[in-house]
């Protein structure tokens, strides 16, 4: 399973806000210079995120965006979700839209555990504990890929 840039830059987006310890506004175009994301690009995600309750937005000279709620009350599942979509960890990991219990892929036992894992971990952490592992690796490095094992 692989996140979309835009729920990348969303998490991290939120991660950056929650790392906040104040309730101000911090401007898109601050948090596109501090993040190094595309400002038009970084907007987008951050509409995405307001229209999911998770983000609040304040138009005009100073305006810019916060969590909308406490960071220990939002999940990485929550921004997930807001961004890729409810169906991102339903899906058949082949792309067979036949695949299920009764007809199964090839990878579907597999695929089915570690998607249930995933969508647990997601759901039991928050922004407020991404936060706080901030410091230990900064949030605007760039996202490690990692390689299948064989």
């Amino acid at each position: 399973m692989i996140l979309s840039k835009s729920c990348v830059y969303g998490l991290r987006a939120s991660v950056y806000l929650a790392s906040k310890k104040n309730d101000d506004f911090i401007t898109i175009r601050k948090l596109s210079g501090d993040l190094n994301i595309s400002f038009h690009f970084l907007t987008k995600v951050l509409q995405q995120l307001t229209k999911a309750e998770i983000l609040e937005s304040y138009k005009g000279p100073n305006g810019g965006v916060k969590l909308a709620k406490p960071a220990h009350t939002v999940s990485f599942l929550d921004v997930v979700i807001s961004i890729d979509g409810k169906y991102m960890l339903s899906e058949c990991i082949l792309g067979l839209p036949v695949c299920g219990e009764l007809k199964p892929c090839p990878l579907h036992g597999e695929w089915s555990e570690l998607k249930d894992n995933l969508r647990y971990m997601m759901a039991n952490v928050t922004l407020e504990d991404l936060s706080m592992r901030h410091g230990k690796k900064p949030v605007d490095q760039p996202v490690p890929r990692f390689a299948a094992k064989v």
